[in-house]
């Protein structure tokens, strides 16, 4: 980027702006809720982001930036501490940029229309006009796009927001909508084959909808899934799967796991009859506390999720 001359520092500002999207900390502080003296101390301190400066000094902020700031707090808000945020972006990041690489410009525009008509249809609570927008995106895309690309980012950004006056309805009816719909696909998917697969959240680590999401993700044709109500007590798990029977049972957190998680489900391993693996954000962060256990980590991202799932079972994937 050139360097900026103008002798207004205020211009600088405004030129840099215009020309490369890019946005005083006073605006970033606004766009992702975090006050000018964290997002100082996450640059200094951390070195978590890396803003652009003016020739006399003004920090600038591009949407890579925000969009870095957006998932430092949600990875603060799931219970990981500051100062180990940077190691977890460095090991998802690089998937990000490469899918970014991947999917084109167009490809990218695509996704945020189609965010903006859903986003058109929550603020107008219009029930019907979503439903047509939700099956519209169904007919283009595949169902990991849908909902990793396009639904859940939203999702996301509602709820990051819904503390605004009106945007907790527009949150809530969004949140229905969805749990509703997907709940609706992982019935139809099951169909009436056995239910060879038990999910259950571990209890306060996620909201219902990314529980279904996950489990709409491990659901197929191959193998029917049974969904656990949230707050499934940890402990009695052993006792549903004595009477059910399942082939697996996936535990699913997007919490930061604690230091006594490992030892717990080491424990639950030895008294269930079937395999017992771990899925979501936690799972990746678990991954070396469960090394040489017989536990399997599933990862967070849909097709992945799956295959590693399909893998275990089979007993090809090295655990």
């Amino acid at each position: 980027m050139p360097v900026i001359t103008d002798a207004s520092p205020a211009l600088q500002v405004s030129a840099a702006v215009e020309r490369a999207d890019l946005f005083p900390i006073r605006e970033v502080a606004r766009l992702t809720g975090v006050n000018p003296v964290t997002l100082r101390a996450w640059e200094r301190r951390y070195g978590l982001i890396q803003p652009t400066r003016t020739e006399s000094g003004h920090r600038l902020y591009s949407m890579a930036d925000i969009e870095r700031v957006r998932s430092i707090v949600d990875w603060i808000d799931r219970g990981v501490a500051v100062s180990k945020v940077g190691k977890i972006l460095a090991r998802t990041e690089p998937l990000k940029v490469l899918a970014h690489l991947i999917s084109d410009d167009l490809v990218q525009a695509d996704y945020r229309q189609w965010q903006e008509q859903i986003q058109q249809a929550v603020s107008a609570f219009d029930d019907q006009q979503l439903d047509r927008v939700y099956g519209q995106i169904f007919s283009s895309y595949a169902l990991s796009v849908v909902f990793q690309e396009i639904l859940m980012p939203l999702w996301r950004q509602l709820l990051q927001r819904q503390d605004a006056f009106g945007q907790t309805s527009e949150w809530l009816f969004f949140d229905g909508f969805l749990r509703v719909r997907v709940l609706q696909r992982i019935i139809m998917l099951r169909g009436s084959q056995p239910r060879r697969i038990i999910v259950s959240a571990l209890a306060g680590q996620c909201r219902e909808l990314e529980l279904l999401v996950a489990a709409l993700f491990l659901s197929g044709n191959d193998c029917g899934v049974r969904l656990l109500p949230t707050g499934q007590p940890f402990d009695e798990l052993t006792l549903v799967c004595e009477k059910v029977r399942p082939e697996a049972l996936v535990v699913f957190s997007n919490h930061a796991p604690g230091t006594e998680l490992p030892r717990r489900l080491k424990r639950l391993a030895l008294s269930l009859d079937c395999q017992l693996m771990l899925a979501g954000d936690a799972s990746d962060l678990a991954q070396e506390s469960l090394a040489g256990s017989s536990i399997a980590c599933l990862g967070n991202e849909g097709t992945t999720m799956r295959q590693r799932m399909l893998q275990f079972l089979a007993g090809t994937l090295d655990t």
